[in-house]
């Protein structure tokens, strides 16, 4: 609480009342209504690096896709990473069913958001471009969860599970990009009022890379459980671009996303995160029992 009421004095803030934001993995997120009865959004990322993707993040998205508006920035110190004061956004994030035209609607923005590529003549110090050693990126990506998660799976999986990516990796498309990647584009953080989406929201993972990587997922959370919605959101999407073959790279992402997802885990404290572990911990052996 000290720590939170340092930084609503660094930003000079009038606070009436303060509520946790629940589904906020890596940052702290607080709903904060002002003396003037505005709600406004208090982030705390997980780190200086996260800090500074999430402001350029805003900066590069603000007139390309609805996104919160920043109202208040501070870079923290040596013990606090910083913290951004960020606008409500009207609505709701996706939850629950999701139909043919609301889905319609999340291709649209997600296309929206891959049409954003870097620009030549701008440097960043948060949003690395990792698109042209994308290869690496997905590689190094792997193998760097692979020594959290060999300390919390069984070895024959994990062996399993290095010789499957090993495999697969082989038969992936040339990388479509340079584009902006969301790289956490699940249903917590599209926002949504009148079955439409209104904004998209936390951007502290994001890069410049391969779209491929970025349709995980809504895979996962959307498409494998609301019959008809993949094809409603290919629509969408590709009235704003061109869109890759999800079938030849959903498989494999999905493969990686549910491992990598046990090392997040791990680094983050299984206990803490028990009900995700389990959920992608299913997700890997159910794939790798259907490689037999």
């Amino acid at each position: 609480m000290e720590q939170l009421n340092q930084i609503i004095k660094k930003l000079k803030m009038n606070v009436l009342s303060i509520k946790n934001v629940p589904d906020s993995f890596s940052s702290t997120v607080y709903k904060i209504q002002q003396m003037n009865q505005q709600i406004v959004y208090l982030k705390i990322p997980y780190s200086k690096v996260k800090l500074v993707r999430e402001y350029e993040a805003l900066e590069i998205l603000s007139d390309e896709v609805p996104v919160p508006k920043l109202l208040g920035y501070w870079e923290g110190d040596d013990e606090i990473p910083g913290a951004l004061l960020l606008s409500e956004m009207k609505g709701q994030p996706v939850s629950g069913k999701v139909d043919e035209k609301l889905a319609y609607d999340i291709g649209v923005h997600h296309a929206k958001l891959h049409n954003v590529s870097p620009q030549e003549n701008k440097s960043y110090k948060g949003i690395l471009n990792v698109y042209e050693q994308w290869s690496t990126f997905t590689e190094a990506h792997f193998y760097g969860f692979a020594e959290d998660v060999k300390e919390v799976i069984p070895e024959d999986l994990l062996r399993q599970s290095i010789e499957l990516f090993e495999e697969r990796r082989k038969f992936l498309p040339n990388p479509d990009g340079p584009s902006f990647i969301h790289m956490d584009f699940r249903p917590a953080n599209i926002i949504t009022y009148e079955n439409q989406v209104s904004g998209i929201i936390d951007f502290e993972s994001a890069r410049f890379g391969a779209t491929e990587m970025d349709f995980t997922k809504i895979n996962r959370d959307i498409f494998l459980k609301n019959p008809g919605t993949l094809e409603a959101y290919q629509q969408g999407y590709q009235s704003i671009r061109p869109l890759i073959d999800l079938e030849g790279v959903l498989p494999f992402y999905r493969f990686t996303d549910a491992f990598n997802s046990l090392g997040w885990c791990k680094r983050r404290g299984i206990e803490k995160h028990q009900k995700f572990f389990n959920e992608n911990y299913v997700i890997l052996k159910s794939i790798l029992m259907n490689e037999r």
